[in-house]
């Protein structure tokens, strides 16, 4: 139940009546609803592009790396030379830049820019 309200805290769902086969139950008639996700939600996510734009510049920024290692493939620690906790400042400061919080189990995941920029554009709260 928990999973389920906080999905629904952040989708949206449009519902437009449909009269093609209205049912007649005792007397009245009840309508056939069908449901549509709103163009607010399905555009809410960050374009991958921008997204790619703002991860490398936040890469860039961290002090151990060298701004000229940096692309939109690289690898924090075969690329960039970074280590585990290296990792973790990394993945907090794109906490900051996107204003939400990662969960443990995606960040472990991010060991690229490509992996940082996939999670980010995919999240309905990055902003």
């Amino acid at each position: 139940m928990a999973a389920r309200n906080a999905l629904l805290k952040y989708l949206r769902v449009n519902v437009t009546p449909v009269v093609q086969n209205p049912r007649v139950i005792g007397g009245g008639v009840i309508q056939l609803f069908r449901r549509h996700f709103s163009e607010e939600v399905r555009g809410s996510f960050l374009d991958k592009s921008e997204v790619t734009d703002r991860v490398v510049t936040c890469v860039k920024n961290f002090q151990k790396v060298d701004p000229s290692k940096v692309t939109p493939t690289a690898h924090f620690q075969n690329d960039l030379g970074l280590d585990s906790l290296d990792t973790v400042e990394v993945v907090m400061a794109l906490e900051e830049e996107f204003g939400f919080e990662i969960p443990d189990s995606d960040a472990d995941k991010i060991s690229t820019i490509t992996h940082a920029v996939e999670l980010i554009s995919s999240h309905p709260q990055a902003k």
